[in-house]
């Protein structure tokens, strides 16, 4: 449980370490200086490093293997993205990203399975 709360906080931060800076448009988005944006971007990504790190050092402890690690990490990337990317950038959710979804689903059902 600890590893899941800690990759789904990790996974908050790089999310908007990587597409804050997107909110508003294209417009708005090219009038923030690409220094000030790649220097917000890399400070997020270090909080998400200080809580990716122990996630998975914990998990694998408790049995978890990397490939279980990493596909959890994923299934969680997808669903916060889709998360952000309809309330912060507001774009619309399609059958596209559902259907992304439960291919990503079916991988960590895959990798889980008797375990």
């Amino acid at each position: 449980m600890q590893t899941l709360v800690l990759l789904i906080l990790s996974n908050l931060f790089m999310t908007t370490a990587w597409y804050w800076h997107l909110q508003g448009g294209p417009k708005v988005a090219e009038a923030r200086p690409l220094a000030m944006v790649i220097a917000v971007s890399w400070g997020l990504a270090l909080i998400e490093y200080c809580l990716a790190v122990p996630a998975n050092r914990i998990g694998y402890a408790n049995g978890w293997s990397a490939g279980q690690l990493k596909i959890a990490q994923e299934a969680i990337a997808l669903v916060v993205f889709g998360i952000f990317m309809v309330v912060v950038l507001g774009e619309a959710l399609t059958w596209r990203h559902l259907a992304a979804f439960a291919c990503i689903m079916a991988a960590v059902g895959f990798l889980f399975a008797g375990k």
